[in-house]
Order: C-alpha cells, then structure tokens, then sequence
C-alpha cells in the first residue's frame, strides 16, 4: 500500500516538472498562412478613400448611435506581422485560423470580384464589411462557402443585384444584415434561407426589394418563434397582409416594418405581452383603430406610429410608462387636445406629436419630462400660450411649436435651458417681445420667430452661438440691431425681411459675419442697404443675398467679390440704367453655379443679360430692356423659369426654348417678338405655363406643343396667330386655362374624339377671332372643372392658381387677360375657383345648346357678336354661380326664359341686339337692370323698358326692396374683383344699408 503512493507521489512529480509554465513558454498559435494571404489579397483589392471618413463618422453614428473608426483598419496588415494581431481580425486560439473579420467603416472602396479570396476564409464566424463602397457589385454565390458564419453584416456598402440563394447555406446564422444596399430577395431565396436558418436571432432587411414575395411567404418567419429578438423589414416594399401571430413571438424585442405603405397590419387585440422594447410601424395605414392591448407592451421603450392615418390614440397607451421614445407624428386623422395623461410618461427623451390636428391649450405637463430632449408638438392646431413649464427642462435640446395657432407673449420667466440647441415657432400669432433669455441661451444654435406678431426693438445678443436666426415676417421696428455683427464666425443664416426695420445699414458690416450663407433684408419699407462703401470687403461663403423692396438705387459694388453666390434677389428697386459690364462677366466666368436671379420690377435698360448654365429662376421682367434675347441663351438649358415680360424686347424667339428639359414657366408676354412659336417642344417636358400673349406671332400653332402634358396655363391670345383650332391640345389633361383670345383662328371648333378632352379647364377664352359653325357642344360636356369645385380649393374660396415645381419655395401666379362683365382687366393672380367662357366676336351659327346648363360652377359666359339663333336655353337659370352673361349682338328669338331670375349672383346682363321678345322677367337680381340690357330687342316690353306691355300696365315695385337680400352677393364680388376681395367684401355691406352706393364702388374701384 504504502508502495503505491510513492508510485503516485512520484508520477505527480514527473507531470509537474514535464508540464512547462504557462507565463514563460505559452504562445498564442501563428495565424494560419493561407489565411493570411488570403487577407492581404483581399486588402490588395480595394482602395482606401480616405474622403469617406467624414461621411462614415457622421452616417455610422446616426443609423446605429455607435462609434465608426477614424481610420482604415487594414492600414495595419502587413506580410511583417502576425495576422491575428491585425485591427479587425479574430483568430482561434488553438488552430490560428482567421474567425472574426471586423472591417466596418475602414473607407475601402472599389470593385468585389466574384473569386475574392474572402470567400476562402472557410473558418469564418463573424463577418461585418458595413459602412463601406463596393462600387455597385453583387453579393457573389461564393458567400455560401462560409458555412461556419453565425453574423453576417453587408450593410450599407452599395452592392446591388439578387441576393443569391447560396446564402442559405449559411445555416449556423445568428444574426443577418443586408440593409440600406440596393439588393433584391426573391421568393426562393427567401424560403430557403428561413428554412435552413433556423436559429436566427437577427434578421435586418431594410432597404431590400422584397415585393415578389407572397404573403404566404413571410408566415415562414414562425419557424423563429423562440429564437427571434430582432426583425427589421424597413422600406422593403412587401404587400398584403403581415401575419399576426409574428407581433407575439414570445422572445421578439425589436420589430420595425416602416415605410412598406402597402403592407396591412393588425395588432393583436388580445393576450399581447411579449418583451417588445421597439416597435416600429410608421407608414403603414391600419385597417383598424389601435387596440387597448398595447398597453400590455410593460417594456416597450420605442414607439414609432408616425404617417400611419391613427384615428384616436388608446387610453391603455398612456400605460406604457416605460417609454422612452414616442413618434406619433403625421396623423392628420389624430384631433382633439393633446391627453394630459401624457404626463405618466415620465421617461420620455424623445416626443414627436407633429403634423397632427391635435387642438386646445398645451397641457402644463412638461415639468415631470426631467429627461426630455426632443419635442416637437409643430403643425398642428394649438391654442393659446406656450406652457411656462417648457422653460424648465433641463435637458431639452430640440423645441419645436411652429404652425400652430398660438397667441400671447413667449413666456419671459428666466429659463433654464442650458442644453437648448434649437427654438423654431414659427408660423404663430404670438405677439408681444422677445423675452431676455432668447438673447442669452448660451448653447442656442438656430432661433425661427419668423410669422408672428412680434414687435418691438431687437435687442442685443449676449451670446453668440447662433448659426441660423429668422426674425422675418413679424412688427419689429427702430434700427438694424448691431450685436448681429458680433456672431462672426457662428453665423450662417440670418432672415430679417418683412418687418418694419428702419435706418441705414453699412453693408460693409456683414463682413464681419465670416461664415454667413444666407442673408435676407427685404420688404423693411423704412430701411435703406448702403453697399457702395469704399472699403473693400468679402463675404467668402455667401450664397444667397435677398434686398428686394430695400430702396437700392445702384448694383451693389461688392457683389463681384462674392464667388460662390447662387441666389440673388434685387428685385423691387430703384436700379435704373444699364447693367454693369462686370455683372455679365461674372455671370459667365465666376458665378458658375447661380441658381436664381431676379432683377425684376427696377428702371433697367439696354441689353438683356443672359443667365450662366446652371440657373434655374431667371427673371428681368417690369424693367426698359431693349433689343433681343441672344442665342447664348440656349446654353442655359438647367432653366425652370425664364420671365422676361413687361420690357421693350424685339426680334425672333429662340426656338431652342421649347426644347429645355426642365423649363416650367416662359413667361414671354408684352413684348414685341415676332415670327413663329417655337415648334420643338420635346416630349417629356416640364412645362407648365407658357404665355406668349401680346406680341406679334405670326403662323400655327405647333404640333409638338401637344407635348407639353403638364401644361396648365396656355395664353397666346394678342397675337397674328393664323390657324384652325388646335384640337391636339385636348389631350393636355391639365389645362386650365387656354387663351387664344384676338388672333386669326378660323373653322369651325371640332372634337378629334379623346375620351375626356380639357377635363380640367376653367378659362377658355377664344373671342376675337373668326371661328364659325355651331357652337363647340363636345367640348361643354367635358369641362369636368367647370362642373365641380376644384380639389385643391380652400374652403374659402381664396386659393389662388401656381405652379408646383419651382425651386426652393419660389412659386410662379398664373395671371390672365380677360374680357369681365364688359371690362378688359389682367387678373395678376387667378382664383382656383374662377371660370369663364369667352367665345365672342366670332362668327358661331345656331343654337346655344342646352348643355351649358351643366356647367354650374361658372362665372362668366360671352357668346356676344356671333350669329346664334334660336332660343335662350332654360337651362341656364342652372348656373347659380354665374356673375355675367352677355349673349348681345346675335339673333336670338323667343321670350327670355324665367329661369334666369335664380341667377342670384349675376351682375351684369347684356341681351341687346337681338330679335328677343315677350315680357322682360322681373324679381331679384332682374330688378336692377337698365335699359342697355335690353336694348334693340323691338319686341320685348316691360320694366325697365318705357315700352309696357298690353296686359301690365303698372309698373313694378321699387327695385331695391326686392333685390337688396342679394346685392351683398352680387355687388360685393362684382367689387371684390375690382378692389381686392377684402375690400370688396367691405363696400358689399354698405350696399345691404344703403341700397345704391354704385357712386362708390365708381370713384374707389374705377368702374364704369
């Protein structure tokens, strides 16, 4: 016995003195050899763009809130040092073989080659190449030659293609990011990847295109019911309806569909309490409310419902007491006032209930949200003040109450807000100063109070960290505050316009303000800009200048030292003579990249410049130029608007115009060009408006202008224009107006037969021409925008016609020359609720038809001076918004009808000059015609006639009791157009008390 223990003691000895010590002789295993060749082939096939850095930093943190790497990992493989101590690389401890690969954000760009030696990495793990730019490869089928992956990350690094099927060899997979690529997942590939993985963790599709898959299809993600904790299926365009049962997946945490606006979602309604800390449902439109159970979601921390049409928001939501992060904004179906349950939610960092119709007073709940950093409560319909709690939130950094309706001062308690960043309430009615801790907030970087109704000085800044201020559109007076100049190097932005600023400002000042890019002064009546100081002096980085309405008298002198202007606004000055020599140099050589010019409404003479390519907002309209338009302009093919209107020009159009790609407004009007319409118009074109009208154009119109299926506004009228009517344009299914008014149109007005031709048109205006045979009945029944209101039309009525596309938030007024109620008048701005129908001074034959009584939304009706017979049609008394009818000087018959008496708009009424007969109607608006609306009908008889009929021998009762229910309508809209509809709509009551102020509406409207 005692033998054996020696033996044992003896072995134990022997063991301890053969076994090395672990800190003297154990060494981590080289990396295996081929792998590390196999690595620096694959470094060797990329560049490193080191101008990703910036880009990468910025892009990584904001998708994943992580740190990204300032610089390229692979910087440090080299064939001088062990692979496994690379930056990125992870190797087994006992074979050296290459498991992990971390290249994210290392700027590697160029080409991923189908035989990259990558795919030779047989040990691989864990995978992560995100936050990189393969320049638009496909993911290779070499990727399934990694079946020992169990993370795979390609996010965001521009490969493209079909995601091969290979990829579902992949069967020890954890965890699969393929997002923010441009990849597409067909059906195949899908269910055998969720067939073979059947351990996923994670799966990150965002981005992917995935709308081949059948809704059958994505009830395959059961196969994940206890292992999946995140599915993110962002933007990937899936359809039908999304399984329930995957909402209560037992161990889900994060689910996030946003942006798949096709895909139906129905929340469970019952026995939902999974561990969701993330739900992301924004876009998607539910088929019905939100139920109770959400509030069973106890560890929810982000709730994102935003643009998802959510009608009412469940009391059991104001539960979810955990919530960190709450997004319910662009709900346009969300109303009534903001819960004050809201207030349980203590956690809060983020809240975002914008673009809602929420209404009522802000609830005084902000002084529980000690965390909050977000808020943004914007475009909705509030009331009242601003809650003096918002002033306490130490945390804050974001506030957002802008479009809204609130009223009174901005609360003026001393604030504590040392982490405010951004202030915007813009678009409000608060009045009142601006409070002392606006000019103080020491971290404040962009401050909007624009569009109020603030008054008062503007103070002096104590702090300095602003880059963005917007002060426009309020009542601040006295002069031009000079702490502003003290910004310097912070400022980038400043908007002062529309105020009523007043005194002198040395432009020169400006200079101080080393970073401003944006500067706007315009509309302060009472300020004058001196910037012809004889310092010299730069602003370096400014872009956009704004001194419209700023009593310049001069071109600034500056102005050629500024090299990176785009966008200049001198419109609405006193500039007077010729353009400097130096204007047109720098419009050619420095100013390459100008985007907007306007120079409009100044005393400007001699020739006209011509923008640089690149410009796309050029206007010179309202000035003296002379001469024509160079065919240098045919290089400014970038152009959206080109107004050139109201000046002394001559000469031939370019005919290079009709072929710009972009253009959307040409505004040639009152000029004195001649020759032919450009006759190029190419297809697929811009255009919205084009007025040509008051030249001397000569010739057809041009076939190709058919081309132009945007079209809304089509004015050629005072012009020579010789040619049939062009039925082409019918197929412009956007036409509004069209004007062919005082040319030398002939034949008669045909229909070539489109299913709906002018379907929108409001104003067709083609008298003084000589148009013959009947009446264009086709065309009547089709004038769908004469027949109901206009879609876009605000429920006042005062919407106004302008373009859509424009740059920036510039936008073109339609304006319109037309006969109304007798009178030749220029509507500047035409209303979306405006409709006439011009067809006099022709030679049209036959019968009004009876169709025209359909169109009950219009306002004006000429067929005066043609040769109509027949009778009036009854049913015109159908046109209940009509304002005036004038049928004068034809050869119609028969007795008017009675039905013209429900015409309780109508103001003016001209039936001279015809073979009408019979008595003349009486009541309501037919009581307060004259004679002249009568006249030269020999046979008609009646009041307001001398000539009684045989059977009425008495006269009719005083006009205005009888009318004087209905002259507020009439007479304050006949006014309204005349003056101004506000104005008008003042003159209107005094027409209900004092029956007949028509000498008034004479001397104050210039009516006849």
């Amino acid at each position: 016995m005692m033998m054996r223990c020696y033996t044992l003691l003896l072995l134990l000895l022997l063991l301890l003195v053969d076994t090395p010590s672990p800190t003297c002789s154990s060494v981590l295993p080289l990396c295996n050899h081929h792998d590390n060749s196999n690595l620096l082939q694959f470094k060797n096939s990329f560049a490193i763009n080191t101008s990703l850095k910036k880009y990468l930093l910025w892009w990584w943190s904001e998708m994943t809130g992580l740190y990204c790497s300032s610089y390229p990992k692979t910087a440090s493989w080299n064939n001088n040092t062990d692979c496994c101590e690379w930056d990125g690389v992870t190797c087994d401890t006992t074979s050296g073989h290459v498991i992990g690969l971390d290249l994210s954000c290392s700027m590697l760009e160029g080409e991923f080659y189908p035989n990259s030696t990558l795919f030779h990495l047989t040990h691989l793990q864990q995978l992560n190449l995100a936050f990189n730019n393969f320049s638009e490869s496909p993911i290779y089928p070499g990727i399934g030659n990694l079946v020992s992956l169990t993370h795979l990350n390609l996010s965001s690094s521009s490969f493209v293609s079909h995601i091969p099927s290979t990829i579902s060899r992949l069967s020890k997979l954890l965890s699969l990011d393929l997002s923010r690529n441009e990849l597409r997942l067909d059906e195949s590939t899908w269910s055998k990847l969720i067939g073979n993985t059947t351990n996923l963790e994670e799966l990150i599709l965002d981005d992917v295109e995935m709308s081949s898959l059948r809704e059958t299809s994505l009830s395959l993600l059961m196969n994940f019911s206890s292992s999946l904790l995140i599915l993110s299926l962002q933007d990937t365009g899936l359809h039908g309806e999304f399984p329930t049962r995957i909402l209560g997946l037992t161990n889900l945490e994060e689910l996030s569909l946003s942006g798949t606006e096709e895909l139906t979602v129905e929340l469970p309604k019952s026995n939902w309490s999974t561990p969701l800390r993330i739900l992301d449902l924004s876009g998607i439109t539910f088929s019905e409310e939100i139920p109770d159970s959400i509030g069973h979601l106890k560890s929810l921390n982000q709730l994102r419902l935003w643009h998802c049409q959510i009608d009412g928001i469940p009391v059991s939501l104001w539960n979810l007491t955990q919530l960190t992060h709450l997004d319910l904004s662009g709900n346009r179906l969300l109303h009534g006032e903001i819960p004050s349950l809201l207030s349980n939610l203590k956690h809060l960092t983020f809240l975002d209930l914008s673009r809602n119709a929420f209404s009522g007073h802000i609830p005084d709940v902000f002084a529980n949200f000690t965390k909050l950093d977000y808020l943004d409560l914007s475009f909705n319909s509030l009331g009242g003040q601003l809650p003096s709690s918002l002033l306490d939130l130490t945390q804050l950094s974001y506030l957002d109450m802008s479009s809204n309706q609130l009223i009174g001062p901005i609360p003026s308690k001393n604030a504590t807000l040392p982490k405010l960043e951004t202030l915007l309430l813009f678009n409000n009615s608060i009045n009142g100063t601006i409070p002392d801790w606006c000019y103080s907030l020491s971290s404040l970087t962009r401050l909007d109070l624009s569009m109020n109704q603030l008054t008062g000085p503007i103070r002096k800044f104590s702090t300095y960290s602003l880059t963005s201020l917007s002060l426009s559109h309020n009542k601040f007076q006295g002069n031009f505050s000079n702490s502003i100049f003290e910004f310097q190097k912070n400022l980038t932005d400043l908007d002062m316009s529309s105020n009523d600023l007043s005194g002198l400002v040395d432009f020169s000042h400006f200079s101080k303000l080393e970073n401003l890019a944006f500067l706007r002064l315009s509309n302060n009546k009472l300020l004058s800009v001196d910037s012809n100081n004889s310092v010299e002096y730069t602003l370096p980085k400014l872009k956009n200048l704004d001194l419209s309405f700023c009593s310049v008298t001069v071109f600034p002198s500056f102005l050629p030292r500024l090299q990176n202007l785009r966008n200049l606004d001198l419109s609405n000055n006193k500039i007077h003579g010729n353009i400097p020599n130096w204007f047109g140099d720098n419009l050619l050589h420095t100013w390459k990249s100008m985007d907007f010019i306007d120079l409009s409404f100044n005393q400007l003479q001699g020739d006209l410049p011509i923008p640089p390519h690149g410009t796309e907002y050029f206007s010179v309209s309202n000035n003296k130029f002379t001469g024509g338009v160079s065919s240098t302009i045919c290089n400014a093919r970038s152009l959206n608007v080109l107004i050139l209107s109201h000046n002394n020009l001559t000469g031939k159009i370019p005919q290079c115009l009709g072929s710009f790609p972009w253009l959307v407004v040409l505004d040639l009007q009152i000029k004195n060009f001649y020759g032919s319409i450009p006759g190029n118009f190419s297809k697929n074109n811009a255009f919205e408006t084009i007025k040509l009208n008051g030249n001397q154009l000569e010739g057809p119109i041009p076939q190709s202008l058919a081309h132009c299926t945007y079209l809304e506004v089509l004015d050629l009228s005072d012009n020579n224009i010789e040619d049939v009517f062009p039925s082409r344009l019918e197929a412009l299914q956007e036409l509004q107006v069209l004007s062919l008014r005082n040319n030398k149109f002939h034949g008669t007005i045909t229909c070539l037969s489109t299913k709906h031709p002018f379907p929108r048109l409001r104003i067709f205006d083609v008298s003084n021409n000589k148009f013959s045979g009947p009446l264009p009945m086709q065309y009547f029944q089709e004038f769908q925008g004469m027949m109901t209101p206009n879609d876009n039309t605000q429920a006042d009525g005062m919407e106004y016609m302008r373009t859509h596309s424009i740059i920036s938030d510039v936008r073109y007024n339609y304006s319109v020359v037309i006969v109304m109620k007798g009178q030749v008048r220029e509507m500047k701005r035409i209303l979306t609720i405006f409709t006439t129908i011009d067809l006099s001074n022709n030679l049209f034959e036959e019968k009004i038809p009876q169709i025209l009584g359909e169109l009950n939304f219009l306002r004006g009706l000429n067929l005066s001076h043609n040769k109509i017979s027949g009778n009036i049609p009854q049913t015109l008394g159908n046109l209940t918004s009509l304002e005036w009818l004038d049928l004068s000087c034809n050869q119609l018959k028969g007795e008017i009808p009675l039905s013209l008496t429900n015409l309780n708009f109508l103001s003016v009424l001209n039936l001279s000059e015809n073979q009408l007969e019979g008595v003349i109607p009486t009541g309501k608006q037919f009581n307060t015609f004259q004679n002249d609306s009568y006249k030269d009908n020999p046979l008609l008889c009646g009041f307001p006639l001398s000539k009684s009929c045989s059977n009425d021998e008495e006269q009719p009762p005083s006009v205005f009791p009888e009318a004087k229910e209905s002259l507020f309508g009439w007479k304050s809209v006949a006014v309204g157009y005349g003056c101004g509809v506000v104005f008008g709509m003042f003159l209107g009551r005094l027409f209900i008390k004092t029956a007949k102020p028509l000498w008034l509406a004479r001397l104050l409207c210039g009516y006849d």
